[in-house]
């Protein structure tokens, strides 16, 4: 191998790194283009280029406690610190693959000692030092490797909105775990009143029994009827103590009891609802973003391939010194260049066969980018849904919940007066206790349906 003086070298590098910044910059293979969706003309009856998905989560949960949890969550929650982890390697990957595109220098230093003894007359001690500084550079004539960092960017970035996406569900996932528990606060306190009120039934039926007034049919009904009600008791306290550890789990807590700030009909719904455009799904919703990067990342993965079938084009070199003493080892430099082109020859058809297997999984990831979309606009259209008719239902409950109220209290005035039975009564207490849990399922449900409708616009993280 031919050595050159180091002047001579760095000419000719000058001359070439041109002509090789000029090879490297053909990257062959069809850019990434993003599928046609055909997406809908809206998202809604009435459209509005403003959306809900806009807006921070705290404008939105506008409670302190609920915003408390949903911030300790962002924070504490196991799943989000997973995917920060797992962001940081991703990360380090796409430095990996940006450093492939530049020379790669190391450093060794050696030195060596010989001792030789021919026939026992002739010792002799030889001593070699050196300090090498090999260099490896592989130009990117066809852009494999600017390929491959396209597709670490595109993981790089799949995680990014992995976690995005992770932390919009978590911030909805504690929102409705506070409303539920709020809910089955009220729906605990409907029992607790109806309760008493049971209680009292029991006692003047017993009063209008001991005094003739009513058969013992009557006494014996309104007992039957408070133990049904004492029985709703511990099971709503199971459920809430069972809501309360869920909480604790999201927000990367052990179980124990949570603060509530009021009760569930306090919570207030913004005033309007807008959806947006259809296109703004494509553009916020971390799931669908992240599904596109993966197609990025896999259209990039189908480019290496391709670019395998073509010649690699790899130069080395080694800078560095050599001396039998140690004191004048930079006065001996030296400089060797090499450059190696290889290519494939026959390899039985396993490079064909691997961008043929890659443009395989594009495809099918483009069907798998397009299903993502459809669910984003099935969600969304099933939470537009919910929220409008869940709100009808919730102004029948309340137009109901008063009705059986009114009815409740004339049904017990005309049982004092003695006009009807005692059935009559349970049947209207029945009545308003179905009404009044009814309405505050439709409360919580209506936050719920809120709720959905955000995360599905992609608002919240």
């Amino acid at each position: 191998m031919k050595r050159y003086p180091i002047y001579k070298v760095w000419s000719v590098a000058v001359v070439m790194l041109p002509t090789l910044l000029l090879l490297s910059g053909c990257k062959v293979g069809k850019p990434y283009v993003r599928p046609d969706l055909h997406l809908p003309e809206q998202l809604a009856p009435e459209q509005d280029s403003i959306s809900l998905g806009n807006c921070d989560w705290q404008q939105i949960y506008t409670d302190s406690t609920l915003q408390a949890l949903i911030t300790r969550a962002l924070e504490y929650n196991k799943d989000l610190l997973i995917a920060a982890a797992r962001l940081k390697e991703m990360a380090a990957q796409k430095r990996i693959a940006t450093a492939a595109l530049l020379p790669q220098v190391t450093g060794r230093l050696t030195a060596e000692r010989e001792l030789e003894n021919h026939g026992g007359d002739a010792f002799k001690r030889t001593e070699t030092f050196e300090a090498k500084l090999p260099v490896a550079w592989e130009i990117d004539l066809w852009g494999k490797l600017r390929w491959g960092r396209t597709a670490a960017v595109a993981e790089y970035l799949q995680s990014v909105e992995a976690k995005r996406a992770l932390q919009l569900t978590i911030v909805a996932e504690v929102a409705q775990a506070y409303y539920e528990l709020v809910a089955l606060d009220t729906e605990l306190n409907i029992v607790k009143q109806t309760l008493e009120a049971r209680r009292e039934g029991v006692h003047l039926a017993r009063i209008r029994f001991e005094g003739g007034l009513t058969a013992e049919t009557s006494y014996r009904q309104a007992q039957v009827e408070l133990a049904r009600t004492a029985t709703w008791v511990p099971d709503l306290e199971r459920q809430l103590s069972l809501k309360e550890n869920d909480i604790a789990f999201l927000t990367g807590e052990y179980p124990h009891r949570m603060v509530r700030s009021g009760w569930l009909e306090e919570f207030n719904l913004p005033e309007t609802l807008p959806v947006g455009l259809p296109s703004d799904l494509l553009e916020r919703r971390p799931d669908i973003r992240q599904a596109e990067q993966q197609l990025i990342a896999v259209h990039a993965r189908m480019g290496v391939a391709y670019t395998r079938m073509f010649p690699t084009l790899a130069l080395t070199g080694s800078f560095g010194a050599e001396s039998l003493s140690l004191g004048s080892l930079l006065k001996s430099p030296y400089t060797i260049l090499d450059a190696a082109i290889l290519t494939p020859v026959f390899a039985w058809g396993k490079n064909r066969a691997d961008w043929k297997a890659r443009q395989a999984a594009y495809e099918g990831e483009v069907h798998r980018y397009e299903k993502t979309v459809l669910a984003a606009f099935r969600d969304t259209r099933n939470a537009i849904v919910n929220f409008n008719k869940i709100k009808e239902v919730y102004e029948l409950r309340a137009r109901l919940e008063q009705s059986a109220k009114s009815y409740m209290e004339l049904a017990q005035l005309q049982y004092i007066n003695g006009v009807i039975n005692y059935l009559d009564v349970l049947d209207a207490q029945r009545g308003y206790f179905d009404a009044q849990i009814g309405l505050s399922n439709a409360v919580r449900d209506e936050l719920i349906a809120m709720v959905q409708l955000y995360k599905s616009l992609g608002g919240g993280w």
